[in-house]
């Protein structure tokens, strides 16, 4: 299922040239974040991470925004954006928006955490807060009620390539060591397109794995399956990893995710919130619950892992209410 043929309707995929052009795009408003080699790996088993949660709005999603938003015309500019998001999305479009001088109104669902809410609003946009029913409609009518440009979260190109940035970091900065494995979080599948993109073509051996809750786990019904399965959000917002409670993979991603992703594994909540206390105590980093999951597959899921002698764990995010963090220590 990972490597099944796209029929020649299927969307254009995006391109490693796309990632590097990207890359370029938006080398002065994100961070070129680190991989971090872990001390406390287990023996056999090598483990670096890469820490979006380093990124000025602390996620990942800055990557993608970015691009996008650099890539607008003038006139789209001038009327300003709309995008949807529950937190990471919505504070990386509000940035990049204010870098580039560009009003941003943001759909969020009312299940966001509040330091999401009130970090988003404290980069200048306009926030409306709608039941999560609503979170993919509402931006659509307020295009036709604006002409806002809209900026999904992730089923577009210029998400994508903004996103597999971290893939061509991560494949830059091992050199000759390229990654056996890459764990990366997935939800509606920009980051794990864009990052797997990069992979496969810089690192061509190594495996991409997504991982996602087991409570959220459509994107592994999609991969078993061949077809991409939607989610009721009444299933997918139990999980605490409130980033990864998207419905379905997107259109776009979907493409980008049957081609070059090699597995899936889903972690409990348990799980998550372990790899959230080992991410704090041993690598002295703050990761929200959907940017722990990576860490989590390799901690208790090595036996589903394709064995690797240098594994990636990206974390996606650290955007975590505090009050929530601290009753993970409790």
């Amino acid at each position: 299922m990972a490597h099944m043929t796209i029929s020649a309707t299927s969307p254009s995929l995006v391109t490693l040239s796309d990632i590097q052009a990207a890359a370029a795009r938006i080398r002065n408003l994100v961070v070129r974040t680190p991989l971090l080699p872990c001390a406390w790996a287990e023996a056999g088993r090598p483990l670096w991470l890469k820490p979006e949660s380093l990124q000025v709005t602390g996620a990942f999603k800055l990557r993608g925004a970015s691009n996008a938003l650099a890539q607008l015309t003038e006139e789209q500019r001038a009327r300003g954006v709309v995008a949807q998001s529950s937190g990471n999305h919505a504070q990386a479009v509000a940035y990049a928006a204010q870098r580039l001088g560009i009003r941003a109104t943001i759909v969020m669902p009312d299940t966001t955490p509040a330091v999401k809410l009130e970090a988003t609003r404290g980069f200048g946009a306009d926030v409306v807060v709608v039941p999560p029913a609503e979170r993919d409609i509402r931006p659509l009518e307020l295009v036709a009620e604006h002409g806002y440009a809209h900026i999904p979260p992730y089923d577009d190109a210029r998400i994508i390539a903004g996103q597999g940035t971290v893939g061509l970091e991560i494949a830059e900065d091992l050199g000759a060591g390229s990654p056996d494995l890459v764990l990366v979080p997935v939800s509606g599948g920009g980051l794990i397109s864009g990052v797997a993109t990069a992979i496969k073509a810089l690192a061509p051996e190594a495996r991409v794995v997504a991982v996602e809750p087991e409570l959220a786990a459509d994107a592994a019904e999609s991969f078993r399956t061949g077809e991409r399965v939607t989610w009721s959000p009444e299933l997918t917002y139990r999980t605490s990893a409130d980033g990864l409670r998207t419905t379905s993979l997107g259109v776009l991603p979907f493409e980008h995710f049957r081609k070059y992703v090699d597995d899936v594994v889903t972690v409990s909540e348990d799980e998550i919130a372990a790899a959230v206390r080992v991410l704090g105590r041993k690598s002295r980093l703050v990761a929200e619950p959907s940017g722990a999951v990576t860490t989590a597959a390799y901690l208790f899921h090595a036996a589903e892992l394709p064995a690797a002698s240098r594994t990636v764990a990206v974390v996606s995010g650290g955007n975590v209410d505090p009050a929530r963090y601290l009753e993970y220590y409790a």
